[in-house]
């Protein structure tokens, strides 16, 4: 199974927002990850679904790769918010790969996080090494069976400069 880790593209300056979950997408944000989408999609990439963070820059991220033709499918999920539990999510992949016998899965977050769990993934712990940009990818191969953390392997990891 592929997973793919993208990141929300540039956000609003935090210091306009006293609320740093409604921070939206930039103009040139969104155009970024526009062309970042544009640019998996002619790659042939599909995701089966979209797993995004409920705060407005992630949604608004995730959207635009729906837009793209890149998923049908967007779900909000409560442990991508920034400090959520890795291990709740590979409880939930775990029911979903049961449910659903599906290949290509995303996931719409933040740094820290998405570097931090893509070390747990394939070393079994975080180094705070990893560093996904705005509107960068990273991609995983899963494990068929059993728990990914500590047994992934990484793939692809790119800045959207480079898509």
């Amino acid at each position: 199974m592929e997973l793919f880790l993208i990141r929300h593209g540039i956000a609003a300056d935090p210091q306009l927002y006293t609320d740093d979950r409604e921070r939206p997408l930039t103009v040139e944000g969104r155009q970024k990850t526009a062309k970042v989408a544009q640019r998996l999609h002619h790659l042939g990439l599909r995701f089966d679904l979209i797993l995004t963070s409920p705060l407005v820059r992630a949604k608004q991220t995730a959207e635009i790769l729906q837009d793209a033709g890149l998923s049908s499918q967007i779900e909000e999920f409560a442990e991508l918010e920034p400090g959520g539990d890795i291990q709740a999510w590979s409880q939930w992949l775990e029911s979903w790969r049961d449910r659903t016998k599906r290949h290509q899965l995303a996931l719409v977050g933040h740094q820290p996080d998405l570097g931090n769990w893509a070390e747990v993934l394939v070393w079994g712990d975080a180094k705070e090494r990893l560093v996904v940009k705005k509107a960068g990818v990273m991609g995983l191969n899963l494990p068929k069976k059993g728990t990914p953390l500590g047994q992934s392997q990484l793939f692809w990891l790119s800045s959207p400069k480079w898509l």
